[in-house]
């Protein structure tokens, strides 16, 4: 009795020594992903959706791609270029340019709440895709994530332009188009890049989306040159938001695994309503706080970080 004793206990300290070494990581990781939000929309006002985008990108592949060298890993990364500049396209110039864009309309959380989905969506493209069939517990966790975004996008669902110069209803579907590159993106790398080290996906995902931004941000680069608080935001958000975070986010993965990593997601909103609010004095509604639980509760049955129990025997 008293040996079974001291061995759950000697369980339970081991996980818990396991959870100190790990969850500082997770929280930081979090607390960064959801300052991008805030820094993103300081820097897209002077530099505009496009050209904010590509200079994150830039910053971000010159942070990485030094680490790619020293490693020894740009043969892999030339070997996969072509790839590269796909990924790079899905997974990063096109996401970070919807919602540079939907930043110009939307608050900081709404974006951060959104962009919980992503998972919702590559659930729902690997089973298009891959033919991941999820089951029953996945699907409800499918239905009530959509019903939540329905509910949330409801009240933004306006095609006329507010003061922004940008219609609400254009920026609520640019985050989810955007959440949909990112779960195709992911779809991709697992179909395509499986066995790729993940440092050179990363680092380059960030050379192909600026590669793709390139001409665009040229032809879109803002006439009158953007003051220092721009230039800091996106200094931060290339170096700190997208450079580190990534070296973050693949130390996770090696720890902890995928699923436990991706959680992430359902935390950055706690982060980036609080800056909003404290930085930015925005505004937090009941109702977005309920979609909000919805999505997440979706997400995560979708993702089978939450599973129902099933009756023994069924």
């Amino acid at each position: 009795m008293n040996s079974s004793a001291n061995t759950n206990t000697t369980a339970a300290a081991g996980t818990g020594q396991r959870r100190k070494r790990w969850l500082p990581d997770f929280m930081v990781l979090a607390a960064i992903w959801g300052g991008s939000f805030l820094l993103m929309r300081i820097s897209v006002v002077e530099f505009g959706p496009i050209a904010t985008s590509a200079m994150r990108l830039v910053i971000a592949s010159l942070f990485l791609l030094p680490m790619v060298w020293f490693r020894g890993l740009m043969p892999e990364l030339t070997k996969h270029w072509g790839k590269m500049i796909v990924v790079g396209l899905l997974n990063s110039g096109i996401p970070f340019a919807c919602f540079a864009f939907a930043l110009l309309s939307l608050t900081t959380g709404l974006s951060s709440i959104l962009n919980a989905t992503v998972p919702l969506f590559g659930a729902l493209v690997a089973w298009l895709w891959l033919k991941d069939k999820p089951d029953a517990s996945r699907m409800l966790g499918l239905v009530l994530g959509f019903a939540g975004v329905a509910m949330l996008a409801w009240d933004k669902a306006t095609f006329k332009t507010d003061a922004s110069g940008v219609a609400p209803g254009w920026a609520v579907l640019a985050c989810l188009l955007a959440c949909i590159c990112y779960a195709i993106a992911a779809s991709y790398t697992k179909r395509y890049l499986m066995g790729v080290p993940s440092l050179v996906t990363a680092a380059g995902s960030q050379v192909g989306g600026a590669l793709g931004l390139a001409l665009p941000a040229a032809w879109l680069w803002p006439a009158r040159m953007p003051g220092l608080p721009a230039w800091l935001a996106l200094l931060g958000v290339g170096i700190v938001c997208t450079g580190m975070a990534y070296v973050l986010f693949f130390r996770l993965i090696e720890k902890v695994g995928p699923p436990r990593t991706l959680a992430v997601t359902f935390v950055i909103p706690v982060f980036a309503i609080g800056y909003g609010v404290i930085l930015l004095d925005e505004v937090v509604t009941p109702w977005m706080i309920f979609c909000g639980v919805v999505i997440i509760c979706g997400t995560a049955l979708s993702t089978g970080l939450l599973e129902l129990r099933q009756k023994p025997g069924a």
